[in-house]
């Protein structure tokens, strides 16, 4: 019997998520965390199936450190990472670039891409690299595989893809929307088609990840054909810290009357706009309860917020021309009811609608909260970037190509 194990590694510049699953069932054997890697104390989070939650504290140094760490705690449940049963290591790569439309069984030449594409994700492919080459020195037979962020918007046509700039320039700089979150809007359309009985290849979803990062994406039969992120993940929504769309000249304008750096720019952005900029708070939790309480700032926060989803949502509708479904999807998209109500509201004209009492109550799967009746399905589909990692690595090194 062939190896069927995956073990799915997502790198960031501190923390090392990841997952073992047995495929293609899908069962998850264990899940963890390391977390603060490089400062003094790093801890450790590991949970087999079946098995109480291990904590483990202490200083990891470095990505090679937190790895072996995790091998060593997998091999506590017989789950080693030398088993034979381990097919591949399928690890997050947040910027493929063009070149990377599928996942790619990494070699050197692959490598040295990811590399060059570092300075269009500065935050993000470092880590993803470093992630790769330890897992390659602890396992140099198997195959490592990279799943690209990027990879499912590869699909959208130059009209949506390209910027209004010379083209030139653009091409020279590598300028062009990419998009972000290209795993959780495959998972995502994937299994709201499975939700309405129906085949992907027959059915148009606006899919809406609305977590501390957001992004919307029209995706027409299984393939994406236009997506909110661009050349970074800054562009598009109202985010829990980032501005989303603006105009380009506000940048201008700071640099030459707020007098502001390049770099303070950035942060301000990235890290000081989008719900904590406005309100003070990136939580729709802590939103909803000031809302609640009377706090204005909050109540503008969110309209804003809605506002710029609800235009998303018909701009997205009109690139379709059909619409069979809008999935939300990820931390706020599946737990803040009011924030689905408040999108559709006043989309009746379009066959959208929620039920209160579906939207309301709390469920762990995928469900839809529109009235039997409705033109257009509203779903919740909880995302699963872990899974869809997992399943395109294992149908890649099992040569079935099958994501169904």
């Amino acid at each position: 019997m062939s190896p069927s194990r995956v073990l799915v590694l997502n790198s960031g510049s501190s923390s090392v998520k990841y997952q073992l699953l047995d495929m293609p069932g899908g069962e998850r054997l264990a899940v963890g965390l390391v977390e603060r890697i490089g400062e003094e104390t790093s801890l450790l989070r590991h949970t087999p199936a079946g098995g109480e939650t291990r904590e483990r504290d202490g200083a990891v140094p470095d990505h090679e450190a937190a790895l072996k760490a995790v091998a060593a705690e997998l091999a506590k449940d017989g789950l080693g990472v030398d088993s034979p049963e381990l097919a591949a290591i399928g690890h997050r790569v947040v910027h493929g670039g063009k070149h990377f439309t599928e996942p790619t069984v990494v070699d050197d030449a692959v490598l040295a891409e990811i590399e060059r594409l570092i300075p269009v994700a500065p935050l993000h492919n470092p880590a993803n690299l470093t992630g790769i080459r330890t897992a390659r020195a602890l396992r140099p037979d198997l195959p490592q595989v990279a799943v690209f962020d990027t990879a499912f918007h590869t699909t959208m046509p130059e009209s949506a893809a390209r910027y209004a700039i010379d083209v030139e320039t653009a091409d020279r700089h590598r300028i062009r929307r990419y998009g972000f979150h290209g795993t959780s809007h495959a998972y995502v359309s994937r299994e709201t088609a499975r939700l309405l009985g129906r085949s992907p290849e027959d059915v148009n979803v606006i899919v809406l990840h609305l977590g501390n990062g957001a992004s919307a994406s029209a995706v027409r039969g299984g393939r994406c054909v236009d997506t909110s992120m661009g050349l970074t993940p800054l562009e598009g929504l109202v985010m829990g810290t980032r501005s989303g769309d603006m105009d380009p000249a506000v940048i201008f304008h700071l640099m030459r009357v707020g007098e502001m750096s390049a770099d303070e720019i950035d942060t301000l952005l990235n890290k000081r706009s989008g719900l904590i900029g406005l309100c003070g708070d990136n939580d729709m939790r802590e939103i909803r309860r000031r809302i609640d309480a009377g706090d204005e700032r909050a109540r503008l926060a969110f309209d804003i917020y809605i506002h710029r989803l609800k235009k998303y949502i018909g701009a997205y509708y009109a690139v379709l021309g059909r619409v069979d479904a809008v999935a939300f999807t990820a931390g706020v998209g599946e737990n803040a009811a009011p924030v689905r109500e408040a999108a559709v509201a006043g989309l009746e004209g379009l066959g959208l609608a929620v039920d209160g009492e579906l939207n309301a109550a709390r469920g762990d799967g995928a469900r839809l909260i529109s009235p039997p009746d409705a033109r257009v399905a509203v779903a919740v589909v909880p995302t699963d970037e872990e899974m869809e990692i997992a399943t395109q690595t294992y149908a890649l090194v099992n040569g079935s190509g099958n994501l169904t």
